[in-house]
């Protein structure tokens, strides 16, 4: 059975956490650094802190920007339900918004009716790796936390003074006050657990330092998890080259299909975590009409916050509608090519 996910793991990933063991060095301490460092390369960010979950990070983030308790937190529908929890576990209100039924993201029209609602903060979930308009959000005038665990490496051109693009790009995670960097098993990027939050600007990594400087060896991502994350970042080139040649050869046979695919830009635009497809069919049609040809396919939102929270499902209807219909179809670069080829040929062939 070819499964739907798979968390690439080579030689080098191996000998670093090996390395790591030998040395019985494995708390936070030199690879933890050496991940940061190489993290500030990879997001052009002026300060960054590892630490041991996206739930801590979203933490340090908000004491940094020093929210008000019990304030409005907006977030996606689609975002993982870790989000809606942390926020209510920090003591801030979750202000879930509903989104664009053709990205799958909270645009800026949905975050500004959130803001009429009284929300005060957005934590934007760049879901499937596709990114948003930034410009757009930027112009509400509310701090913007960014989550880029699946669009991690994407990039926007820069508009001009006339906005009209141009040659230059600038990286997800250069938009937000802060920036979160997921390094859970699912995420581009993996520890195996985890999370980078990073401060894009100097003014803002000034005042999250303070907070980071003083945390807890707790909070702190372990350099065995770190020695994984390191590797990871520097790999992450030539395993997204792979992903977005799977991705480009599903993409081309499911045009003959019946089912749909999300809007994204596919080069630079947008990071291929995964392969999300819409249904225009019973799930459990595809899902048992894939497996007797050995290919797992889920459910792409199982772990979501409509998921978590189905009283929203009249409030957030693209939502709800995309949970119940988009999968995920497996795209991982350890896949092999007779395996890429069979999925093809299911994909072409869906009911």
């Amino acid at each position: 059975m070819i499964q739907t996910y798979s968390t690439t793991i080579r030689r080098k990933e191996m000998d670093a956490v090996l390395t790591c063991m030998v040395d019985e060095k494995i708390g936070p301490g030199e690879l933890n650094a050496r991940l940061i460092q190489t993290v500030k390369e990879f997001t052009k960010c002026d300060g960054a802190v590892a630490l041991r979950s996206p739930a801590i990070a979203l933490k340090y983030a908000l004491e940094a920007l020093d929210l008000e308790k019990g304030s409005k937190i907006m977030i996606s529908a689609l975002a993982p339900a870790w989000q809606y929890q942390a926020v209510e576990n920090l003591g801030y209100e979750p202000l879930v918004l509903d989104v664009d039924e053709v990205s799958g993201l909270v645009t800026a029209e949905l975050a500004s009716e959130g803001i009429k609602n009284g929300g005060r903060l957005l934590l934007l979930h760049e879901t499937e790796g596709i990114l948003p308009d930034f410009e757009a959000i930027m112009q509400l005038g509310v701090p913007v936390i960014e989550d880029i665990s699946q669009s991690a490496g994407a990039s926007v051109p820069v508009l001009n003074g006339e906005g009209v693009p141009t040659e230059e790009r600038k990286l997800a995670g250069s938009f937000g006050v802060y920036t979160i960097m997921g390094l859970e098993e699912r995420d581009v990027i993996t520890a195996g657990g985890g999370a980078v939050l990073f401060a894009p600007g100097r003014r803002e990594w000034i005042v999250l330092k303070k907070y980071a400087d003083e945390a807890p060896v707790t909070d702190l991502l372990p350099d065995i998890n770190s020695a994984l994350a390191w590797v990871q970042v520097r790999e992450y080139p030539r395993n997204e080259k792979t992903r977005k040649e799977l991705f480009a050869m599903f993409h081309q046979a499911c045009l003959i299909g019946r089912h749909k695919m999300f809007a994204r830009e596919m080069e630079e635009g947008s990071t291929m975590s995964c392969f999300p497809l819409i249904l225009s069919s019973s799930f459990k049609d595809v899902k048992q009409y894939a497996g007797k040809k050995d290919i797992e396919v889920q459910l792409a939102y199982n772990n979501s916050v409509i998921a978590l929270k189905d009283e929203l499902s009249e409030k957030c209807i693209h939502a709800k509608s995309l949970y119940l219909r988009c999968v995920h179809i497996p795209l991982y670069p350890r896949l092999t090519h007779a395996e890429s080829a069979k999925i093809v040929k299911v994909l072409s062939s869906l009911p």
